[in-house]
């Protein structure tokens, strides 16, 4: 299928899902489920880009594989917890309290904003699987391997906050343990890495270097936007003090080693 083609197609397919999410959110009040539409997109872009696209097989395989796999996990990661939560996520709640009145409608367009930067964030894997060179030269192999690399830490990361909350320090104290002792942020930092990955795969093909609007986009974002600026100020509200030396010792995004605070 042509690029314009396909690209419209994973426009109908983000389209579908974000109004699936927002009429989960009018019939249960949880805003969150745009979350999970995000993530079950990325998946679904990257399967759909590998199925239909006219570039070689091998690559156009190794793209539905990555990109399904995070995708699907990241989705199912985010419908359990929110399911789970029964609650709304406070970044939610702080945008209705924002926004005023008729919130269905300004929810809605932000839930479609959301589907657009799904796919403006696929076009690696587009690229990637309109690439008609039957090659992987080594910086593609690179970007593979940071790719899956990416897929398991972010998992783990997740994991470990999930076993952490599960316990009885869940509620009150801050998770340091694991990858959560060498960043405040660590599932942030390999989603970003995810997109690192994707962009090395997809520079060989034509337009590649144009990718690399992904991967800046998304760090954009998580530094400055959704991502670590609103998980702190709530982790901040709820922990108090406890976080707030986690700030000090802690990196917040490139994993590294703690910093020691001097005894008082």
């Amino acid at each position: 299928m042509p690029g314009p083609q396909l690209f419209a197609l994973g426009a109908l397919v983000m389209l579908a899902l974000v109004l699936a999410a927002w009429v989960l959110m009018l019939r249960t009040g949880n805003a969150a489920w745009v979350d999970v539409a995000w993530g079950f997109g990325m998946g679904a872009l990257a399967l759909l880009f590998a199925a239909l696209g006219p570039g070689w097989r091998p690559r156009r395989e190794l793209v539905g594989l990555l990109g399904g796999l995070w995708g699907l996990r990241l989705g199912l990661h985010l419908a359990l917890r929110t399911a789970a939560e029964g609650r709304e996520d406070a970044r939610y709640t702080r945008l209705r309290q924002a926004w005023g009145g008729n919130l269905p409608l300004k929810f809605l367009g932000f839930f479609l904003f959301q589907g657009l930067l799904d796919l403006a964030l696929a076009w690696p894997f587009l690229a990637a699987c309109l690439d008609t060179q039957a090659r992987l030269p080594g910086v593609a192999w690179v970007g593979a391997a940071l790719w899956a690399l990416a897929l398991a830490g972010e998992a783990l990361a997740d994991a470990q906050l999930r076993r952490f909350k599960a316990g009885p320090a869940g509620r009150e104290q801050v998770c340091d343990r694991g990858l959560w002792r060498f960043s405040r942020h660590p599932n942030y930092f390999f989603q970003w890495l995810a997109w690192v990955g994707c962009f090395l795969l997809a520079l060989p093909a034509p337009l590649g270097w144009t990718t690399a609007a992904s991967p800046l986009l998304i760090l954009f974002f998580l530094l400055r936007v959704t991502g670590i600026p609103a998980t702190e100020e709530q982790a901040l509200a709820s922990r108090g003090e406890a976080y707030q030396r986690y700030q000090r010792t802690t990196s917040p995004f490139i994993p590294w080693f703690p910093r020691r605070l001097p005894h008082a």
